[in-house]
């Protein structure tokens, strides 16, 4: 074994390459995306590695690759496993042959997703056994096992790092070995053809499996009890490396019992638990999922009162943090004059000593509110800024997407009016437009989200003649992930040079009649063809092409001749770049301007004029 500094990401990557993975998928989507990006970086040649299009194709890759005998991880995040939920449902009653490992990273706070969702609680709807690390060394272990049980159950399972564990660092003791695993192949069977009548006796053995699954992790290292106290806490998750903190010293006084595995719940080491407290109080992210077992295994086993999220001890939404952790616990060992809780054996001198322990207070700082936006340059902003000015005296909806383009909501660009989820803004758009025929949509999408899922929606409106413009911002990366490959590139993962696909002749094929190209920093060419497609009668396509500023080298920038400037800050109005602002005067600073120009074109007395390094 040898120690390496790992985030949870980079553990779970390892993990997998050192159980002789044989392929692996994915879309990237934060908190999730470095888990591929490791396994690319550092597995064998003869592993194969892409990005898909989207998270339902990586699992169905995936898929076909586990019922051909491989070994496979597929990742994500929780956003995600909604796009792959119908081949996610199926491949539990179909089952796989080889292992497949789905590493799905949840995102409470949130901190980059548009829900907060609970994977714990689709892998209990879809019974699939489910991995919850508490930190980078359980999630590298946990892969591990989550290939095995896989394996031997021939069943998908969930491995569930959240943000803290996904991101966060620590030190992991690993094995660098690699096992090497030959695929058996594909062999023809009927299982492998999920008819009605399969999938209901399926159903019936997949129940049966829970229960003996259940048992296995009643008995392993990622599920325990620890603690002589009758004073319980129960916990999983990075919220249980908070609890192991902040109660280490107090085993005497408390009992503590730590799910790894939330599903299937390891029933009989609950049931142990339950004989050895007198009150439990239920610590997790998000749901109350371990709550809502112990309430079972107490309904049918010994009565005890449990405190959580349905009992209001605990809020819903959001991470625990450590801070509100301590406050719950110091206020569960002392206030025993809350009549919710109920009397326990602990001495009310015992349990005060918690509220005065050398548990010591971290602290906080309140930073500043920063307003997320584009980047000094971003070809989105000029993009935005023309579409508005082509558009300003019309009556417009805005339809947005899931990518940096988001940001377009913000102030002063304004421009997206609607945001769901991936690839929603062409097929919102469609419905507002059904319901106000009147009102131009213009329908914003990214290159990647094109691909993913905007494509069925380009159809959709061709199909049924609606009358609504799409604007594709074609920055030739993922960019809001980290800038991975997608099909509108020259290139894969791998760097292998492919034949790129067309964004436009893809929409010709669907039945888009009116197609037109721009560079987006030319602003008075884009404003007139946004023009053109607005005007015409049908569905239209824009694609404003330029290369994410980030992977742009720049040899020049702008600068505003203070005699010039009238002050009328329509520059800094009109973009709310972030390389402009006032001190008296509008002023760029020349460490964060790329030379894009745009700002050039909103100055009308000829104040902003190019420099070179």
């Amino acid at each position: 074994m040898i120690k390496k500094i790992l985030t949870g990401n980079q553990a779970i990557g390892i993990a997998a390459i050192e159980c002789g993975l044989n392929l692996a998928t994915g879309y990237p989507g934060t908190p999730s995306t470095e888990i591929l990006e490791t396994v690319f970086e550092n597995s064998a040649d003869d592993t194969y590695v892409e990005w898909s299009v989207n998270e339902k194709v990586a699992l169905e890759v995936g898929g076909g690759a586990a019922i051909a005998g491989a070994r496979v991880l597929t990742t994500m995040k929780q956003v995600g496993l909604n796009v792959a939920a119908d081949p996610f449902m199926g491949l539990t009653y179909l089952g796989v042959q080889g292992a497949l490992v789905i590493a799905i990273a949840d995102d409470p706070g949130p901190h980059a997703s548009q829900t907060e969702q609970d994977t714990r609680m689709f892998a209990k709807y879809s019974n699939v056994p489910i991995f919850d690390p508490s930190s980078p060394q359980e999630a590298y272990s946990m892969t591990k096992a989550a290939f095995l049980l896989s394996e031997t159950t021939k069943l998908p399972v969930i491995i569930r790092p959240t943000t803290r564990v996904c991101h966060g660092s620590g030190i992991v003791e690993i094995t660098n070995e690699i096992t090497p695993y030959k695929p058996k192949g594909f062999y023809k069977s009927s299982k492998w053809v999920i008819f009605p009548k399969l999938s209901y006796q399926n159903h019936i053995k997949l129940e049966e499996q829970q229960k003996e699954i259940s048992k296995i992790h009643s008995d392993n290292e990622f599920n325990y009890i620890k603690g002589n106290g009758k004073l319980g806490i129960a916990t999983g998750g990075i919220t249980a490396t908070y609890v192991d903190e902040l109660t280490k010293d107090y085993l005497d006084d408390i009992c503590i019992l730590k799910v790894g595995n939330p599903y299937p719940f390891p029933d009989e080491l609950g049931k142990k638990f339950l004989e050895q407290v007198d009150r439990v109080l239920v610590l997790e992210e998000l749901d109350p999922v371990i709550e809502e077992a112990l309430i079972e295994l107490s309904f049918k086993n010994k009565k005890v009162d449990i405190l959580g999220k349905k009992s209001n001890h605990i809020h819903y939404a959001g991470e625990l943090k450590i801070n509100y952790v301590k406050s719950v616990l110091e206020d569960y060992f002392c206030n025993l004059n809350d009549i919710s809780l109920k009397e326990v054996s602990a001495t009310s001198e015992n349990s005060m000593k918690y509220r005065d322990s050398d548990i010591n207070e971290i602290d906080t700082i309140d930073l500043p509110h920063r307003q997320p936006t584009l980047c000094a340059g971003c070809p989105h902003r000029a993009s935005f800024y023309a579409v508005k000015e082509a558009t300003k005296k019309l009556d417009v909806v805005y339809s947005g997407d899931i990518g940096c383009y988001t940001l377009g909501n913000a102030k002063p660009l304004e421009v997206i009016d609607t945001c769901l989820c991936m690839g929603a803004g062409i097929t919102m758009a469609q419905g507002l437009h059904h319901i106000n025929p009147d009102t131009k949509n213009i329908s914003f999408i990214g290159d990647s989200t094109y691909f993913h899922t905007g494509i069925p929606g380009i159809i959709n409106a061709t199909y049924n003649d609606v009358d609504m413009t799409i604007i594709v911002l074609d920055n030739k990366t993922t960019a809001m992930t980290g800038n991975q490959y997608h099909p509108g590139i020259e290139a894969t993962i791998k760097g292998q040079k492919k034949k790129m696909l067309d964004i436009g002749k893809i929409a010709s094929a669907c039945g888009v009649e009116h197609i037109s190209y721009g560079n987006p920093y030319d602003i008075e060419d884009s404003i007139k063809k946004v023009q053109e497609a607005v005007n015409y009668k049908g569905t239209s396509l824009v694609i404003f092409r330029s290369p994410c500023v980030s992977k742009l080298n720049t040899k020049s920038y702008y600068t505003i001749d203070n005699e010039l400037c009238k002050n009328c800050n329509k520059c800094i109005d009109d973009l709310g770049c972030p390389a402009l602002y006032n001190d008296g005067l509008p002023h760029i600073d020349k460490t964060m301007c790329t030379g894009c120009g745009i700002c050039k074109f909103t100055c009308k007395f000829g104040a902003i004029r190019e420099g070179e390094y």
